[in-house]
């Protein structure tokens, strides 16, 4: 079964697992950066591998990503990406709850340890998305060290599109934002078609 067949049914259960790993997410998120977040309704939408990057801009808005791969039961790969806005504020935030101020430029590049707090972040965002959609299907999902990447969105989104797009032309895209609309962030989660196909079952469809 491909993502681009699955029927109204199907798609309202996605859309609610999103809703719940998103949930999670933000929990964590907030507990991580000691600061209350609210989170406003996920907006999911299944979008064409060609046009993630115009739903996020443009293919050259530079974009802040952090990618993780899948093993175990589910097999396959997930993506948090934010603008650079949001990934600095984060980072002020994160530092800040350390003890630690730091004047955050967004203009210039990011610093080695800028990059690691990314990571950090990254690794508790997918980790919490990925422990509820666990916990929900009763499916062991690990995750591998987080990837880190600065770069155009049609450059960062190039790599799922080579290596997952004979799973299929399309992908469920979680845009989310955190706060008072300082951070904006999206989920991309690309299963396998085998690991797909297991959801379903696990989802009992």
């Amino acid at each position: 079964m491909k993502l681009e067949n699955i029927n109204e049914m199907q798609f309202d259960v996605l859309k609610e697992i999103g809703n719940i790993g998103a949930g999670n997410a933000t929990t964590a998120l907030a507990k991580l950066i000691n600061s209350k977040l609210d989170m406003k309704v996920p907006k999911v939408q299944m979008v064409g591998f060609q046009d993630l990057a115009t739903v996020m801009g443009s293919e050259e808005h530079i974009m802040v990503a952090v990618l993780v791969t899948l093993s175990d039961d589910v097999e396959g790969m997930m993506m948090f990406l934010m603008d650079v806005k949001s990934a600095k504020y984060l980072i002020s935030q994160m530092l800040k709850s350390m003890g630690m101020e730091m004047p955050i430029d967004e203009n210039a590049e990011f610093s080695e340890m800028e990059l690691s707090v990314v990571s950090e972040l990254g690794n508790i965002i997918s980790g919490s998305y990925l422990a509820a959609l666990s916990s929900l299907l009763q499916l062991v999902i690990n995750i591998s060290v987080p990837y880190v990447s600065v770069d155009m969105a049609g450059a960062i989104l190039s790599v799922p599109a080579i290596e997952f797009g004979k799973v299929g032309d399309q992908v469920l895209l979680i845009e989310t934002k955190f706060g008072d609309d300082e951070i904006s962030g999206y989920f991309i989660l690309i299963p396998e078609e085998e690991s797909y196909e297991k959801i379903m079952k696990a989802l009992g469809m």
